[in-house]
């Protein structure tokens, strides 16, 4: 078959840049002699030809893959190079100085690798004795724009990786302000002191009636509208929550509707409200007993049809929007002084479900302590903690105001007082200081002096040299360093190079 389909066809196939190159390989070797293949990509902002894949033909000498640090003269000559001629053979010359791998003594070819004008990188075919012929240095001119293409992927592949990364990110942010693990956190005593509660939403879910969840402050309602909400036929749809107490009575109708560009001052454009954002799913509003009676009648509209105007508009717009509302208030009460509107509460409470407080429920301390100390460990320390049986006896003797919400600010509270490697759970009840010795969280006894603890660059480094020992110095591929501590190759380079790690040391066991 010929050369130039074989290629194309092998980075048709495979995803990654370091992969392709390794089966390209031995193609190369059979029908240019060639003995290594490496791929380069030029990063003219930051002046760099960096190494990304290397492909050895069995038995053939090893390149090594450094990274070269240019100069600005340096990457426009590579640039206009690569853009005029393209291809070179031999070593000599600035341009075959720059791109062939130090110390290697044999033939090369050298290809630029373009994406439309752009110069993007090069590859490089190495032979360690013999010289390239005509026939090899004609195929190399054809096997420019395969690897262009291959390279041009990796790039776009590259780039999605980091936008997921970022996004990974953005999601690990918000879980931790959020103090969550999930995006839907775990229902904590659902067998317990949360059984009647449980079955309850299991009725509900699958409906699209509103829902009224009452209970003292921190008892977890917004944890059971999520749950509502996920066991639901909306589940995919958006779950938006909404402080009714939280928003300035002037901007009600704007937050909870939206406004036109213009209908107020500092209305620069349109606006969606709360609704809008929440159409097909669930608009979760919490401490809706906080909302003003002129807020409360737009509210039961929307409620009754489903539909609703802008702030500063005139166009009526219709959503589909399931209601999960929650307060601590007492609403019938409120209903009876006139400060809740009566028609409002029978719309919302249809199906109306109590949280319990905690201190009814003392049942569910031990596993939410454990749930929170693990969590709290975790995010503070790095290690994951557990209470004591002393710490539950305090704990459960504890009355809880605040109910669950205060038990995990006294979890948080214990792992800080602790330094992150223990609990001080009376400390952080405000009880006097225990002077006796502390068992550690796993239950050994104290220890003497601890060793000192290894800083975050000493534990990266003997992390990756552990990898590059038992991939014997390789990076890039499956069987790679990189691969095996699931990071991008590239990203893996700029450690090492941050961390003064050498890779070549690691190859003499080859």
């Amino acid at each position: 078959m010929n050369l130039l389909l074989e290629v194309w066809r092998e980075v048709g196939c495979r995803t990654g840049l370091a992969e392709m190159v390794e089966r390209v390989t031995p193609l190369l070797a059979k029908a240019m002699g060639v003995d290594a293949l490496m791929i380069r990509r030029l990063e003219p902002e930051r002046q760099r030809l960096d190494t990304i894949a290397v492909g050895v033909n069995a038995g053939s000498p090893v390149p090594e893959d450094d990274d070269v640090v240019l100069t600005v003269s340096q990457v426009e000559a590579l640039v206009a190079w690569g853009r005029t001629r393209g291809v070179m053979h031999g070593a000599g010359g600035e341009i075959g100085s720059l791109t062939t791998p130090r110390g290697w003594g044999g033939d090369v070819l050298i290809a630029s690798l373009l994406d439309g004008s752009a110069v993007i990188g090069c590859a490089v075919a190495l032979r360690a004795s013999g010289s390239f012929g005509p026939e090899a240095r004609g195929l190399w001119s054809e096997l420019r724009e395969p690897f262009a293409a291959a390279l041009r992927s990796e790039r776009q592949r590259q780039e999605i990786e980091r936008y997921r990364e970022a996004l990974e990110a953005d999601k690990q942010a918000l879980l931790s302000r959020l103090d969550r693990q999930e995006i839907a956190d775990a229902v904590v005593g659902a067998s317990g002191g949360l059984r009647e509660v449980m079955d309850r939403v299991s009725q509900v879910a699958d409906t699209d009636v509103p829902v009224l969840l009452l209970g003292e402050t921190g008892t977890g309602k917004e944890v059971i509208a999520r749950e509502i909400h996920r066991r639901s036929s909306r589940s995919k749809g958006p779950v938006v929550r909404v402080n009714c107490g939280a928003i300035p009575p002037g901007l009600i109708d704007s937050e909870l509707f939206g406004h036109e560009r213009g209908s107020f001052t500092g209305a620069v454009r349109d606006r969606a409200g709360w609704f809008e954002r929440a159409d097909g799913g669930t608009l979760f509003l919490d401490e809706i007993g906080e909302l003003p009676p002129e807020a409360q009648v737009r509210l039961l509209r929307v409620l009754q049809d489903g539909t609703f105007e802008r702030v500063g508009a005139r166009r009526t717009h219709r959503v589909d929007v399931r209601i999960v509302a929650a307060t601590h208030r007492d609403l019938q009460t409120m209903v009876q002084d006139g400060r809740f509107r009566e028609d409002l509460w029978y719309r919302i409470s249809v199906f109306p479900i109590r949280l319990p407080p905690l201190r009814e429920r003392p049942g569910d301390i031990p596993e939410l302590a454990e749930h929170f100390a693990w969590r709290a460990g975790k995010r503070l320390g790095g290690v994951p903690l557990a209470p004591s049986p002393a710490d539950l006896d305090l704990l459960i003797a504890y009355p809880w105001p605040g109910n669950v919400r205060e038990l995990a600010a006294v979890i948080e509270r214990a792992v800080i007082l602790g330094g992150g490697r223990r609990l001080e759970i009376a400390a952080a009840l405000g009880f006097p200081a225990d002077t006796r010795p502390r068992a550690p969280a796993g239950g050994a006894p104290p220890a003497g002096p601890e060793e000192p603890f290894p800083t975050l660059d000493e534990a990266m480094r003997r992390h990756i040299e552990a990898a590059l020992r038992r991939t014997r110095g390789r990076i890039e591929g499956a069987a790679g360093a990189a691969a095996l501590l699931g990071i991008n190759p590239h990203t893996l380079r700029s450690r090492m190079r941050k961390l003064g790690l050498d890779w070549t040391k690691f190859r003499t066991a080859r």
